[in-house]
């Protein structure tokens, strides 16, 4: 079993500036900052962490650092405001379209979901 901070595995066998980078939220920049603050080198790898390195880690992550679960749910909570408030991007979010001025004649699939085909009128003929 790898190192468990905040309820997720660390692979063991990174180093652990890419090791956290496997919790949501942490980035290389600043699991580099991190790193430096606890006082670890970012080329050691997981495996070789004391203990003590571990724990402080974690103290440090919970106290200065939104990550996982609190992270996800404020993000919900941010764009739950931009739809009550009913601004552009809140009513963006609200029909499933892109938000930031993309282009959506025949892109942003991956926004919209499946392609919907819709049957074109018949001609009348006379």
């Amino acid at each position: 079993m790898g190192t468990r901070i905040s309820g997720i595995d660390i692979p063991k066998n990174k180093r652990g500036i890419i090791g956290l980078t496997c919790l949501y939220g942490i980035n290389k920049s600043l699991a580099k900052k991190i790193l430096k603050k606890v006082g670890i080198d970012e080329n050691i790898k997981v495996i070789n962490w004391s203990d003590e390195d571990i724990s402080n880690i974690r103290k440090y992550i919970s106290k200065n650092i939104k990550i996982e679960g609190e992270l996800k749910s404020e993000i919900q909570l941010n764009i739950k405001n931009l739809m009550d408030i009913g601004c552009y991007r809140g009513t963006r979010h609200r029909k499933h379209l892109p938000l930031r001025g993309q282009k959506t004649k025949n892109n942003c699939r991956t926004r919209k979901g499946k392609k919907k085909t819709v049957a074109n009128k018949k001609k009348v003929t006379k």
